[in-house]
């Protein structure tokens, strides 16, 4: 129902029942950050790398470690020294996977359930390279995501958003031996989060990729183009070269488009050299 076309004789008593307790009615706490104060701590920080960069200091490829318009980035890596440990016993206690583990179904994410979910139906195709363009074979890929709503299957994701019973919105596959992968799912939905007031992430899938074994894993994001939250979300602009933001997100590509069934994007995932794709820290939550 829209608020502003209640019917007048009693829409402002059944306005008040409905709206009272909504997020609609939420003011700015004293201690919160507006959007527009994050907005210009972001575009201070950027205006010094670029400065910086024509005066020689070399370009950053990844996220500042802290990266104050990001609040919690403080605790989203390592203030101490790591330790290093064995990775042969750590590795005789982590999971294994491999291409009889894996089904081919499980890159489909919208078969999961006994009906279909809700939302834009998506192909996501592209191939996971090194450095030097070279095809990285017999990769895991893991994928997690919202969904076409913005809300996560978490019991910590509470935001008043539906959760569709037929969308859980994870998969996995393995690249091929031209280091291609493949997933069919739905376009998900931006979220709000707690970084500031009135702050929404951009729609991204979750990417997590596995080297030679599970001690070697990497975490990145896929982004959609067009998305008006990118100049918003400092997660996204926490990387503070441009290009480098670029290479997280996916081009719309009408050839992997399937005939009446589903929209397509193409996404590289460069996992080594100074053009990969930004990862999380190990550390990272």
């Amino acid at each position: 129902m829209d608020k502003n076309t209640m019917d007048t004789d009693n829409g402002s008593a059944l306005a008040e029942d409905l709206f009272s307790d909504s997020h609609v009615v939420e003011r700015l706490d004293a201690a919160e950050a507006s959007q527009d104060q994050i907005s210009e701590e972001i575009r201070t920080i950027h205006e010094a790398y670029r400065k910086g960069v024509e005066e020689g200091a070399p370009e950053e490829t990844q996220p500042r470690v802290d990266f104050r318009p990001y609040r919690s980035s403080l605790l989203r890596h390592p203030t101490k020294n790591l330790h290093h440990t064995d990775p042969e016993t750590i590795e005789l206690w982590s999971p294994a996977f491999g291409h009889q583990d894996v089904h081919p179904l499980e890159a489909n994410l919208t078969i999961q359930h006994n009906g279909e979910p809700l939302g834009e139906r998506i192909i996501v195709r592209g191939r996971v390279l090194d450095g030097d363009g070279r095809p990285v074979r017999n990769q895991l890929i893991e994928v997690w995501q919202a969904n076409s709503a913005g809300r996560y299957i978490h019991k910590r994701d509470q935001h008043p958003a539906p959760i569709d019973p037929n969308f859980t919105g994870v998969g996995r596959a393995i690249t091929g031996d031209d280091g291609s992968y493949e997933f069919l799912t739905i376009k998900p939905g931006p979220y709000p989060w707690k970084n500031h007031f009135n702050a929404w992430r951009p729609a991204h899938i979750h990417f997590s990729l596995f080297g030679t074994d599970f001690t070697q894993r990497m975490i990145t994001q896929m982004y959609f183009p067009g998305d008006p939250l990118f100049a918003l979300d400092p997660i996204y602009q926490s990387i503070t070269d441009q290009k480098a933001r670029d290479r997280l997100v996916a081009t719309y590509d009408h050839n992997i488009t399937s005939h009446e069934w589903a929209t397509g994007y193409n996404w590289d995932i460069v996992l080594t050299g100074s053009n990969r794709t930004w990862m999380e820290e190990e550390d990272a939550e």
